[in-house]
């Protein structure tokens, strides 16, 4: 995974509440058993006319071109639904590495956490703040310091996170990573515990 510190991006706003991982990533695209490629079905049947790709819906986010950015703004309640990891997936794939909401499902959550997409959860009156803004606005995340900034207004939040999963999305490590950053450790214990009569 890569390691994330500090973004700073224009964010695409998607104001719906209670999206599920069907609508993320419709069923018939669970299949792939790789990580790649989920990204041009992320909210497929939003995106286009009878899943033809070559009538996107004009009025959908992810087809404006004026929108644009590595972090989603979404509704209330993202990534409910069934527990499939290629919802988190597929978020990643198409170029988001943070997603902001008000609330998230916890099963989306940690799967996205595990795949290198920060979940942010704020308050519901910042979320409208951020909704507020234009295409052209920027939102400053700080993992370090668990703030999220709007840029443009200086208004800012912090928020929560799992300090192991802090960890990780710091340093870049999926749960492997983080075992062979503690070797030395994990060792030492063990030789010790050998040494115990």
């Amino acid at each position: 995974m890569q390691a994330f510190t500090i973004l700073t991006s224009t964010f695409v706003p998607l104001p719906i509440e209670n999206v599920d991982t069907d609508q993320i990533i419709p069923a018939r695209f669970l299949k792939a058993t790789t990580k790649d490629g989920f990204g041009k079905n992320l909210f497929r049947d939003w995106r286009y006319e009878n899943n033809d790709e070559t009538k996107p819906k004009a009025d959908f986010v992810l087809n404006q071109p004026q929108y644009s950015g590595k972090i989603l703004v979404a509704g209330k309640n993202f990534g409910c639904g069934s527990s499939r990891e290629h919802a988190a997936w597929s978020v990643l794939d198409y170029g988001f590495t943070a997603v902001v909401s008000s609330f998230f499902a916890d099963i989306f959550k940690n799967n996205a956490l595990n795949n290198g997409v920060l979940p942010i959860t704020v308050s519901d009156e910042f979320l409208q703040k951020i909704f507020a803004q234009n295409n052209t606005s920027e939102l400053t995340i700080d993992l370090a310091k668990q703030t999220i900034t709007i840029d443009a207004t200086g208004d800012q939040e912090t928020f929560d996170i799992n300090i192991y999963k802090k960890t990780c999305m710091l340093n870049g490590y999926d749960d492997i990573d983080y075992l062979l950053s503690i070797r030395s450790d994990i060792e030492t214990f063990e030789k010790q515990e050998s040494q115990t009569p």
